[in-house]
């Protein structure tokens, strides 16, 4: 059996975030493997929506008004920022991170090929059925497109567990 050396750790705009990427990091710990953070950037109108915190992590610890999440770069910024939040509070100056654009599932794939990744770590968000035929599911994506192995974290609260 090959030696897992290398655990990508993707990582979105959700919640949930926290929990994977302790849960991917204690993964790879265990494995004695090294750890890269991932964020994928899609379209900008897409961060730009009021449904959504445009990056988790910063209610609360910084004025949004002072990121730019209208430019390209601005939004770059503030995930590598976000990526260096998650780097921090697991408190290992090894892990790499990473921002890359595109489409989620296809960027995902291509930068752990790209970065020799041995797993994929990635968590899935409970939705609704209705949610997931109409806006499709990236980890289930990933999942049906990939020949790295996958460590998928379910997110879904416990008391969302019961519906």
């Amino acid at each position: 059996m090959k030696k897992m050396k290398k655990v990508l750790i993707a990582l979105d705009y959700d919640q949930s975030a926290e929990q994977v990427a302790e849960q991917g990091f204690s993964m790879a710990k265990a494995m004695g493997a090294e750890v890269i953070l991932l964020h994928v950037i899609t379209d900008l109108a897409y961060y730009a929506s009021t449904e959504y915190s445009p990056i988790v992590g910063y209610t609360g610890y910084l004025d949004q008004s002072l990121m730019q999440f209208d430019t390209k770069e601005g939004l770059e910024k503030a995930s590598l920022d976000f990526l260096d939040k998650f780097k921090k509070q697991l408190g290992d100056d090894s892990i790499q991170t990473v921002v890359k654009n595109g489409a989620f599932a296809k960027t995902i794939l291509q930068a752990a090929t790209d970065l020799h990744a041995d797993v994929i770590a990635i968590g899935t968000h409970s939705r609704k059925w209705l949610e997931d035929i109409v806006m499709g599911s990236v980890t289930q994506e990933v999942l049906h497109r990939t020949t790295i192995p996958l460590f998928i974290i379910p997110t879904r609260k416990k008391d969302e567990s019961a519906k």
